[in-house]
């Protein structure tokens, strides 16, 4: 099996972002906005006042590569970062209100692997659905204040795994290894996982947590995948549900029937992370420097913080190691995005140092 470097040079490569100075959780030194003149992207009806490094970090934790956001009814923030496997009391979840102050932090089980989160309402209740990569390679239920409800590993019963990939995970990549990544959810009360990863498939679930079918696995687009990394269920108004993937390396969006049947490849991104839908609006953060919005129609409305230039040029390993050289109102690696309930969206970059910014709307 290839070993993580290997999988993990592989992916700088890809992003035109690897240098032999970049080391992931590396002691980087932040930039911070001098100005306090409003900082606004986009135009039109898709204006937003950017906040970076919005959410207040207590001094005694530091981010490690942010990777996902997922906001709750009452509008509180979760963030989920990698999380630091060496530090005792270093959880990989926090937890902040709405105006970014800091409530609590969880998710001990994670350290190390911490990677995706979403909240669903269940009969009345909310709960977070996590998955962890790295040496973890595993996916829980947790009720929002971080009470475990279940936990799973690897589904042996799909046919797709190594012997024990369940029993004894380890920190081994592989196309026949378990490295989840994100969560969709079903209008039945279950719910996708996608092995982005590991295998590339996309695993569904029954609302008690069994496993049902996957669909997928390693290829070139067109029902298989390189690299499937986000997953949504897009039920915008005027179009027919779907389920659509981020397959990441092979730059596109694919579509999918609710029964997991390929339909269509959408091009013209560049590392596409993960999705999420607000109104009428699809969200894309790309790994390459920015994020897009697209309407009903999947027409692009909205392209914003562009850096892609800088990002993926000679130079890109280093923007990602130094923040001095990040740019106000600009993207480095955007690697979730998720809208808040007035349109608003939280952006979460893969960046050593992590760090997470506000997208006011204005529009």
């Amino acid at each position: 099996m290839p070993a993580p470097a290997v999988d993990r040079r592989q992916f700088l490569s890809a992003t035109a972002a690897a240098s032999a100075g970049v080391i992931l959780g590396a002691p980087f030194v932040h930039a911070t906005q001098k100005s306090d003149a409003p900082l606004i992207v986009g135009e039109g009806d898709y204006k937003f006042q950017v906040q970076h490094e919005w959410p207040e970090l207590p001094d005694k934790y530091t981010w490690q590569t942010t990777h996902n956001v997922a906001v709750d009814k009452a509008g509180n923030l979760y963030v989920i970062h990698e999380g630091r496997e060496e530090l005792k009391d270093h959880p990989s979840i926090f937890v902040f209100d709405s105006s970014g102050k800091f409530i609590r932090a969880f998710g001990e089980q994670f350290q190390g692997g911490g990677h995706g989160i979403e909240i669903r309402e269940e009969e009345g209740q909310e709960y977070l659905y996590v998955c962890a990569y790295q040496m973890k390679k595993t996916f829980a239920k947790l009720d929002l204040k971080g009470e475990t409800v279940w936990q799973q590993y690897a589904p042996m019963q799909s046919g797709v795994y190594a012997a024990e990939e369940d029993t004894k995970p380890e920190k081994v990549w592989g196309r026949d290894r378990f490295m989840p990544t994100n969560f969709a959810f079903l209008d039945d009360g279950g719910f996708l996982l996608v092995d982005g990863y590991g295998a590339f498939y996309v695993h569904r679930y029954d609302k008690e947590g069994k496993w049902v079918s996957c669909f997928g696995g390693a290829g070139k687009g067109e029902g298989k995948f390189a690299t499937p990394h986000g997953i949504w269920v897009d039920n915008r108004a005027g179009r027919t549900p779907s389920i659509v993937v981020c397959d990441r390396a092979n730059h596109t969006l694919q579509y999918f029937s609710m029964d997991g049947e390929y339909q269509e490849t959408i091009t013209g991104f560049g590392l596409p992370a993960n999705a999420e839908t607000w109104q009428n609006l699809l969200v894309i953060p790309e790994l390459h420097a920015r994020v897009t919005l697209l309407n009903e129609k999947n027409e692009v409305v909205a392209q914003l913080g562009d850096d892609v230039a800088r990002v993926t040029g000679k130079d890109g390993g280093k923007i990602r190691g130094d923040s001095h050289l990040w740019q106000a109102g600009k993207f480095v690696h955007p690697h979730d995005a998720c809208f808040g309930h007035d349109g608003s969206i939280f952006v979460a970059e893969w960046v050593g140092t992590g760090r997470v910014s506000k997208l006011q709307r204005l529009g």
